[in-house]
C-alpha cells in the first residue's frame, strides 16, 4: 500500500509520484526524474513493500529516465 512522505524516505528504493502514476527507482534517479520537486509538490509516496512490483500492482508505471520501459 503506497503511503505519503514529506521529505526524502531514508532506506526506501522506489518512490511514486501520485500526479503521474510513475515510479522512481532512487538508486537509478537522474536529474530528470525531479524527485525534489515530487516530494515539495506533496506528491511522493512510498511502497509496502518497497518493491517495483508492488508500484506496479498499484498502478504505477515506470519512470522513463530512472527505469524504462514504460507501459504507457
Amino acid at each position: 500500500m503506497a503511503t505519503p512522505v514529506k521529505g526524502r524516505p531514508p532506506g526506501k528504493r522506489y518512490l511514486g509520484n501520485t500526479n503521474k502514476k510513475e515510479v522512481h527507482d532512487l538508486h537509478n534517479e537522474t536529474p530528470q526524474c525531479q524527485i525534489n520537486e515530487i516530494i515539495a509538490a506533496g506528491h511522493a509516496v512510498v511502497f509496502d513493500p518497497d518493491t517495483l512490483g508492488q508500484a506496479h500492482r498499484e498502478g504505477y508505471d515506470n519512470g522513463a529516465y530512472c527505469i524504462g520501459g514504460s507501459k504507457r
